[in-house]
C-alpha cells in the first residue's frame, strides 16, 4: 500500500526547522562534527518542562509538532519513532552519576529520561496521545522499522493519520568512542569535500525529522511513499542491485523510470564505492545527489533524505548543494534514496510524486 507524506518537521545542522528556505545556505562541519542547529525550544514545551528534558527530547518534541501543525492535524491515530541509540545524553549523565557519588545519592531524572522510548512517550504527553505509541530500536533499520509500521497499521485500516520520526543525537563521549573506532575522518575535511574523498571515515552527524503519514490523499501533500526494501548484510554490489530491482518491479517500474537518486554518501572510501558502482550500472541514466555532507553519519540519517526527497516532490525544485554533476531533468516524479550504514544495513526509499 501506498501512502502519503502529509506534513514534515526536522531539526538537523542545517537551517531546515520551520522555515520556508530550502537549503539555500550550507552549514558546514567543524572538527568533522555536524551539530544540529536547535530553534527556541520554549516556542513549544512549557519553559518549567524544558529545564528537566535532555536535548534529543527537545527535538523531538520540536520537529513533532511542526509536523503536525504542517499536516493541520492536532492528534494522530499513532505514534512511532526509530532510535538506534535513544536519549544518549541522559544514558551518559546517569551513569557518570553512579561512579561520581558512588551508587548513592542518585537522583532519578536522567535514569527515567535514558530509556528508548523516552521521545515518543514525552509526544503523546504533549498531545495527551493515548493512541498506539511504539518506538524501534534497530540500529541501522531503527527508522525504516517505524517507517514500515506505519505504513502496515494504515494498509490494515487501524488508523488514518499517524506520525512516524527518526532522532539521534551525538554527544562529546560518544563521538570520542566512535573516532577510536574508525567511525570519523582523521584529517579535517569540509563537508562539500568529502565526496571526492579518498581516506575511510565520516563526519558526525544528528537530528530529528518527523512525518506525518496518511492512508488518504489530501492537495497538500508532499509526495507518496511507495515502498521499502531492506538489504542485510549483503554479499555484494549485484544482491543489492538485485533487491532494488524487485522494490521497483512491485510498482511496475523500471532503472529507467526513477528521475532521480539519493545516494547515502558520506567520504568513507571503505562504503562509497557500493554508491558509485550503483550509479554506473543501474542508474546512469538518473540524476544524482547526496545528503549526508549536510546531515552528517549517523543510524537513522535517511529520515533526513525522506524530508529532502519530499521537498524535492512538493518543490518540483533541487538545491544545488545536494547536486553530483548536472542534473538534467526540469520535474521530478519518482524519486529513489539509497543509504547504508556501515556495510551492514542497506535500505532502498521509492518516493514519487502526488499525480
Amino acid at each position: 500500500m501506498v501512502v502519503f507524506i502529509r506534513g514534515l518537521g526536522i531539526i538537523s545542522a542545517q537551517h531546515t526547522f520551520n522555515t520556508n528556505e530550502f537549503l539555500s545556505e550550507l552549514v558546514s562541519a567543524k572538527e568533522n562534527r555536524l551539530n544540529s542547529i536547535n530553534p527556541q525550544f520554549k516556542d513549544f514545551i512549557n519553559p518549567i518542562l524544558v529545564r528537566r528534558m535532555g536535548r534529543i527530547i527537545k527535538m523531538g518534541i520540536a520537529a513533532a509538532s511542526v509536523c503536525l501543525k504542517d499536516a493541520k492535524i492536532e492528534m494522530p491515530d499513532a505514534i512511532m519513532t526509530g532510535t538506534a541509540l535513544g536519549c544518549l545524553e541522559d544514558t551518559e549523565n546517569f551513569l557518570m552519576a553512579i561512579i561520581e557519588n558512588e551508587e548513592q545519592f542518585l537522583t532519578p531524572t536522567s535514569f527515567i529520561q535514558s530509556t528508548h522510548n523516552t521521545v515518543s512517550a514525552q509526544i503523546a504527553l504533549q498531545l495527551k496521545c493515548m493512541n498506539y505509541n511504539f518506538t524501534y530500536v534497530h540500529k541501522g533499520f531503527s527508522f525504516e522499522s517505524a517507517l514500515l509500521d506505519g505504513m502496515m497499521t494504515l494498509a490494515e485500516g487501524n488508523a488514518k493519520n499517524i506520525l512516524v520520526g527518526g532522532h539521534d543525537e551525538m554527544t562529546d563521549k560518544y563521538f570520542r568512542v566512535c573516532d577510536r573506532i574508525g567511525y570519523w575522518k582523521k584529517e579535517v575535511i569540509e563537508s562539500q569535500e568529502l565526496i571526492n574523498s579518498t581516506t575511510s571515515g565520516s563526519v558526525a552527524g544528528e537530528g530529528a525529522a518527523f512525518f506525518v503519514l496518511s492512508s488518504e490523499k489530501s492537495n497538500t501533500d508532499y509526495a507518496v511513499l511507495k515502498g521499502i526494501k531492506s538489504i542485510y548484510k549483503p554479499g555484494d554490489v549485484e544482491e543489492i542491485a538485485a533487491n532494488i530491482k524487485i522494490l521497483l518491479k512491485e510498482h511496475k517500474l523500471v532503472e529507467e523510470d526513477i528521475d532521480l537518486v539519493i545516494y547515502g554518501i558520506n567520504g568513507d572510501s571503505r562504503f562509497d564505492p557500493v554508491y558509485h558502482e550503483l550509479r554506473k550500472s543501474c542508474f546512469s541514466n538518473s540524476d544524482a545527489a547526496w545528503y549526508k555532507h549536510l546531515s552528517g553519519e549517523y543510524q537513522t540519517s535517511a529520515s533526513f533524505a525522506l524530508w529532502l526527497a519530499a521537498k524535492i516532490l512538493k518543490t518540483q525544485t533541487i538545491p544545488q548543494v545536494v547536486c553530483i554533476g548536472e542534473v538534467r531533468r526540469q520535474s521530478f516524479n519518482n524519486i529513489l534514496i539509497l543509504n547504508g550504514f556501515l556495510h551492514s544495513h542497506y535500505t532502498a526509499f521509492l518516493v514519487s510524486a502526488c499525480n
